[in-house]
């Protein structure tokens, strides 16, 4: 009887001890954490936090106990990601797992962070940079708020106002001829020859970026350029135009035309939308001809939604640089 008895208790400790090695697997403490992180985060950004360790960290190592998690396996799982071309994304997963490896150190679960062993730079490729002056998200409103008073050429203030609605290239929207829009769609469609990944490019045109080329139809809607040059209406503007108007507004090695892709795809990320979403839209992915479909088919509602949430956010960083009297 003493000896059922002690062989039952042995199998309750060992199902305890199993229960606790599944309470403290990885997966498990980082649904708390999230539980306990996402609380005041606004859900778009939320959820992709949670898409994103479900797919790229919890196949990894999700399933291990967060004391047998060593510093090498998250080193492979950064690597692995890299190699889809997605540093940012290996970065963000380094510092996702840090996160939770803090939260379960704070509360006992685990006995230390070992992503404190090796920053991302330390293995990682360096990131292929290009010097483009950039304001920070901070200083939009003075730059937007500058850019509307612009008391230059009208069709260069439209211009600016076009680049900063639809952050394309600065040659993608330059040498833009009226056949690539659809204004009642509001959808412009840049052609593969135009595009320096060598696909056809959609872009969802705002409420906002729609206005703005309607009232550059009235100004230039009689020739083929959206944007044509001063002196000769059968070529278009300059690349130094829009430079130059940055220049005058005080922004000379401080912001460019490109800089709108940047504060774009900084904003975009930290409000929650999704990376190949804001990839795709930059033009910044490389697709054959299939996949280039496919993704267009799969991933134009999405951004649309995106690039008109982007315009009211521009419009609501443009009502702050204003002065409270002036509405």
């Amino acid at each position: 009887m003493a000896e059922r008895k002690a062989e039952a208790e042995a199998k309750q400790e060992e199902a305890k001890a199993l229960q606790r090695e599944a309470d403290s697997s990885f997966e498990n403490v980082a649904q708390q954490w999230w539980e306990w992180w996402s609380i005041g985060k606004s859900p778009r950004h939320a959820d992709t936090v949670m898409r994103r360790l479900k797919a790229d960290i919890f196949p990894g190592f999700g399933h291990k106990h967060m004391d047998t998690i060593r510093a090498a396996e998250i080193r492979e799982l950064m690597l692995t990601i890299e190699k889809r071309d997605a540093r940012d994304v290996a970065k963000r997963c380094h510092e996702m797992t840090s996160q939770i490896f803090r939260f379960a150190v704070a509360r006992d679960i685990a006995s230390r962070n070992p992503t404190a062993d090796f920053k991302p730079r330390d293995i990682l490729a360096a990131a292929k940079t290009e010097n483009r002056a950039c304001v920070d998200a901070k200083e939009l409103p003075e730059l937007l708020t500058k850019m509307d008073d612009y008391n230059g050429d009208a069709i260069t203030r439209f211009a600016l106002k076009l680049m900063a609605y639809t952050f394309v290239r600065t040659s993608e929207e330059i040498e833009a001829p009226w056949t690539e829009f659809d204004l009642e769609e509001a959808r412009w469609t840049i052609p593969a020859e135009r595009m320096k990944m060598d696909t056809s490019h959609i872009v969802p045109l705002s409420r906002q970026a729609v206005q703005v080329l309607r009232a550059l139809k009235l100004l230039t809607g009689n020739g083929r350029f959206v944007l044509p040059g001063a002196n000769d209406k059968t070529k278009p503007i300059s690349n130094n135009t829009i430079l130059y108007a940055l220049y005058r507004l005080g922004y000379r090695d401080w912001m460019t035309g490109h800089g709108f892709r940047g504060l774009a795809s900084t904003i975009l990320h930290e409000n929650g939308f999704e990376e190949a979403h804001i990839e795709l839209q930059l033009a910044h992915l490389k697709r054959d001809k299939v996949a280039a479909a496919y993704n267009h088919a799969k991933y134009l509602t999405p951004r649309t939604e995106m690039m008109q949430w982007w315009a009211d956010y521009l419009d609501a960083q443009l009502a702050k640089g204003r002065p409270a009297s002036a509405g």
